[in-house]
C-alpha cells in the first residue's frame, strides 16, 4: 500500500481520492431527503460507519484511520471559544450550551453502551489549549512572574503523569483459558457463597481476602469478608468474581473493586488505578484554580478572583482580554464539574463504598443516604474514617497470592 491507500471495512483496496465515491448509503439518504421520504432503519448507522471508515490520513505503510470522536473537540472548541470572545451575549450562550451538549452526548453513548474517545480528547485538548492561551495572551502582559509559570507547568505535568498512571490496568481479573471455560459451563448462573466447596470457591476466597477484602492489620479487622458478602459468578467472563469486583459492560471485563467506568479517561476505575485517579483529579483542581487566579489577577487587576469572575468591566475592551476571560469561564465550568466528582469520590472513600456499591444499594434499598444524599453508606465495609482511608491507601499493595489451582 502506498501512503494514500488502505483496506476498507469490506476488505477492498481503496484510495483517499475516492473517499466520496461509491457511497450508496449516502446517495440513498440524500435522495430520500430530497423527496421527503423517511430513511430505512439503520441507514444513519451505516452512513456513519462508512464515513468513519473513510476518515483517514496518509501514512508510510498506508492511510491510517482516525477515530471520529477525536475530531469534534479539536475543531469545535477553538471555534466556539473565539466566537464567544466576540461579545458578552455570545459568550453567555456558548458557555451555557457547551455543558448541555457534552451531557447530552454522554447520556447518548452511555445508553448505547459505547466507548468513545470524545471526552478524553476534549479534556486533553482543553488542557493544552488553555495552557497555550495562557502563554500567548496572559504571560506577555508582564504581570505573571517566571516562577508562577514554572509552578503552573509543573502542576500540569504532574496531573498528566497521574492521568497516565490512571489509564493503566485498573485491576482486570484474568480471563480463564479455553479449557477452564468449558469446566465453568456447568456452574449455575447465580451467586456462589465464599464457603462453597471446590477449587474455584477456594481460589475466589483467597483472592478476595488478599486483594478485595479489608486490609490486614487495619483496626484489627478480620481477614474474612463481612457476613452476607457473596462472590459472584460472571457469565460473560466465565469466572468467579471476588467480593467487591464487578463487570464493566463497556470494557467487557471484570475489575477488582470496581468503582465506575470513567469516560474522561476512557477506562474503568478499580483497585489498581483508583489512587492515581484521585491524584489526577487533585492535581487538576489545584492547577486549574491556580491558572484561573493568575489570569484574573492579570486582566482584572485590583479585584479578588471570585469578584473578578462575575464583575470585570475591562474584560471585553480588547479581543485578547475577552478571549482570556472566556477561557477562564470555560475553565471554571469544567473545574466545578471535576470538583463535584472529586468531592463524591472523597466522601465515598471516607465511608469505604464504591460508586457501583452505592448504585446497587440504592436499587435494592439496602443503603442509607448521608450528607444530603451525597454519599450512600452500605454499612458492609465502613470501619471508621481512619481505617477506611488506611484501606484505600493500601489498595494494590498486597502481593498477589497463588490460588489453589496453581498449587495443584
Amino acid at each position: 500500500l502506498c501512503c494514500c491507500e488502505y483496506v476498507d471495512r469490506r476488505g477492498r483496496r481503496n484510495h483517499l481520492v475516492a473517499c466520496c465515491c461509491d457511497c450508496e448509503e449516502l446517495d440513498d439518504g440524500c435522495d430520500r431527503w430530497l423527496t421527503c421520504k423517511s430513511l430505512p432503519p439503520g441507514a444513519l448507522e451505516r452512513i456513519a460507519d462508512t464515513i468513519a471508515d473513510r476518515l483517514r490520513v496518509p501514512w508510510f505503510s498506508g492511510a491510517v484511520k482516525i477515530n471520529v470522536s477525536l475530531v469534534p473537540p479539536l475543531v469545535l472548541l477553538p471555534v466556539f471559544l473565539h466566537v464567544a470572545a466576540l461579545h458578552f451575549l455570545l459568550g453567555l450562550i456558548i458557555l451555557t450550551s457547551l455543558p448541555v451538549v457534552v451531557l447530552w452526548y454522554y447520556y447518548l453513548t452511555h445508553r448505547r453502551k459505547e466507548r468513545t474517545l470524545f471526552f478524553l480528547s476534549l479534556g486533553l485538548f482543553s488542557l493544552g489549549y488553555m495552557y497555550y492561551v495562557f502563554l500567548q495572551e496572559v504571560v506577555p502582559r508582564g504581570h505573571v512572574e517566571y516562577s508562577e509559570v514554572v509552578a503552573l507547568t509543573c502542576g500540569l505535568i504532574l496531573m498528566l503523569a497521574a492521568l497516565s498512571r490512571a489509564k493503566k490496568d485498573p485491576g482486570y481479573l484474568p480471563i480463564p483459558a479455553g479449557n477452564e471455560k468449558s469446566s465453568h459451563q456447568g456452574l449455575p448462573n447465580k451467586s456462589v457463597r465464599g464457603s462453597s466447596s471446590g477449587l474455584h470457591g477456594i481460589s475466589g476466597a483467597a483472592s478476595s481476602r488478599a486483594v478485595n477484602g479489608e486490609a490486614k492489620g487495619y483496626c484489627r479487622m478480620s481477614a474474612e469478608q463481612p457476613e452476607g458478602v457473596k462472590k459472584d459468578w460472571c457469565t460473560k467472563c466465565q469466572l468467579v468474581r471476588p467480593a467487591r469486583a464487578g463487570h464493566c459492560r463497556l470494557c467487557g471485563r471484570c475489575v477488582r473493586r470496581l468503582d465506575h467506568h470513567c469516560v474522561w479517561i476512557n477506562s474503568c476505575v478499580g483497585e489498581h488505578n483508583h489512587q492515581a485517579f484521585i491524584l489526577a483529579l487533585s492535581f487538576f483542581m489545584l492547577t486549574a484554580v491556580y491558572g484561573i487566579t493568575l489570569t484574573l489577577h492579570t486582566i482584572c487587576r485590583g479585584r479578588t478572583p471570585f469578584v473578578a469572575l462575575f464583575y470585570c468591566p475591562g474584560a471585553y475592551s480588547d479581543y485578547s482580554s475577552a478571549l482570556s476571560f472566556t477561557c477562564v469561564w470555560y475553565c471554571a465550568i469544567v473545574t466545578a464539574g471535576m470538583g463535584y466528582i472529586l468531592l463524591i469520590q472523597l466522601l465515598n472513600i471516607s465511608y469505604n463504598v464504591t460508586e457501583r456499591e452505592a448504585r446497587l444499594a440504592l436499587r435494592d434499598n439496602t443503603g442509607r443516604r448521608l450528607l444530603g444524599g451525597l454519599v450512600i453508606d452500605t454499612g458492609q465495609y465502613n470501619r471508621g474514617l481512619l481505617c477506611n482511608w488506611g484501606h484505600f491507601l493500601s489498595l494494590g499493595s498486597s502481593p498477589p497470592q497463588r490460588s489453589a489451582e496453581d498449587i495443584v
